[in-house]
């Protein structure tokens, strides 16, 4: 049996370990980024975005492909919402959860209700859900890392390396811990260099730590194990080079002198926290765990360290209000992040946000009123509004000058149409098979 393995756009370190766990068994196994397989070909496809499900290339290319004789299976984050997957793509079937400790199981036995997690269309039409998936073992082969890894750039990084699963967080907003589970389940030290070396010979130019909150690895009990993570970035630099790692994403409550001084000394010196407002109110509905002025003392903190320091922000919430949306203005202001990212609140489906976008009218929800102030020449929503404002907010607080071009203004304005447009494409998704 011959395996494509496709992660659209970008190489995921999930395809890439199917395709290290299949290849380990002695399988031909092919690893691409684009959509394109032999034609008899099993396809194992890793959908990481809501907004494949809604993409008419990828499901013309699996109709195609399962023309021809080939099979397409679908895993990935996608799948935590089989019954929007097979009715929007039509693969075979979704492997649903961490498909690592199924996807044997399910070459060996075919499509049946002997595959845990695995969802399909049964002879009837109707969808069968199979008992989940058992959370994946953390020991497991070396990925399968594609020959031009070292073109990939996804943030600054080739690649992001796992090295532990689950976060504690409560996020309304986000998939992690219902998808993963909020324990963390971590991996041997040596197994991750091991796996660092092999990324490295393959041409990986920056490695990042995955794992939603890198500061997490090894947490047991309640409390971070600081010595495993200056152990993790320590060994990491020894391999790639301090200036070749990263470990950006984590989370304000999750930091200590010591970790800050090995993200310093070990890693390219960035810390990137989910900041998502400065309003209380806001960070309350998300369910952040960590208030205002705990973001506050952590970015302080960051700057002691010697640490740069960027923030992700989130507008467009049901909940936020035009005094909420100017206390996240308030804290960039006060703060002078070196680098804003700011996204338009998505309702991922099976995430309280979903849940809470399904019952609000449409006629409330921001990412659909017209704006109707500063910017109605441009016509943009609310939501799309304010988040072309904070950019440019932002820019005007970063350490170093930053000037608004013509060129910046208008790549600002464009990114915030498509943000806009690609969340109302999933709240509509959304809409259709939940509301």
């Amino acid at each position: 049996m011959k395996f494509t393995v496709i992660s659209p756009e970008i190489y995921t370190y999930g395809a890439m370990l199917i395709g290290g766990i299949l290849k380990d068994k002695g399988y031909d196994v092919s690893i691409k980024n684009k959509l394109s397989a032999r034609p008899k070909d099993t396809v194992m496809m890793s959908l990481y975005s809501t907004l494949h499900l809604r993409s008419p290339i990828l499901k013309e290319f699996i109709e195609d492909h399962r023309k021809k004789g080939g099979q397409v299976f679908i895993g990935g984050p996608v799948s935590a919402y089989p019954e929007i997957v097979l009715g929007e793509l039509s693969p075979d079937a979704v492997l649903t959860g961490e498909g690592e400790g199924s996807i044997l199981k399910l070459v060996e036995s075919g499509i049946s209700k002997d595959v845990p997690g695995l969802s399909y269309y049964d002879e009837n039409g109707e969808i069968i859900i199979n008992t989940p998936a058992v959370p994946a073992s953390m020991k497991r082969p070396v990925p399968l890392i594609p020959t031009d890894i070292a073109k990939q750039d996804i943030r600054g990084a080739s690649a992001y390396i796992e090295t532990h699963r689950g976060c504690t967080g409560t996020c309304t907003f986000c998939q992690v811990p219902r998808y993963f589970g909020r324990g963390i389940r971590s991996r041997d030290l040596e197994d991750i260099l091991k796996e660092v070396r092999e990324f490295k010979k393959r041409g990986a130019k920056r490695l990042s730590v995955s794992g939603g909150t890198g500061s997490l690895y090894n947490y047991k009990d309640g409390h971070i194990d600081e010595d495993a993570f200056v152990s993790l970035l320590k060994g990491m630099a020894e391999i790639m080079g301090s200036k070749n790692i990263s470990s950006p994403d984590i989370r304000v409550d999750c930091i200590s002198d010591k970790v800050l001084d090995a993200i310093r000394d070990y890693s390219i010196g960035w810390v990137f926290f989910g900041l998502e407002s400065g309003s209380n109110n806001v960070l309350k509905h998300m369910g952040k765990g960590a208030s205002a002025e705990d973001a506050s003392k952590a970015v302080l903190a960051c700057r002691e360290h010697g640490l740069k320091v960027a923030g992700s922000f989130i507008v467009g919430h049901p909940y936020e209000t035009e005094e909420d949306y100017q206390a996240t203005k308030d804290f960039i202001a006060e703060h002078c992040l070196d680098d804003c990212f700011v996204s338009i609140a998505e309702p991922i489906p099976k995430t309280p946000l979903a849940d809470l976008v399904l019952k609000t009218p449409m006629d409330e929800n921001p990412t659909y009123i017209p704006h109707t102030g500063e910017y109605r020449s441009l016509k943009l929503t609310e939501s799309e509004a304010r988040s072309f404002d904070l950019q440019m907010h932002a820019d005007m607080y970063k350490p170093n000058l930053h000037v608004i071009t013509d060129q910046i203004f208008n790549a600002y304005l464009a990114g915030v149409r498509k943000d806009g447009n690609d969340v109302r494409n999933a709240t509509e998704l959304l809409f259709k098979y939940y509301g």
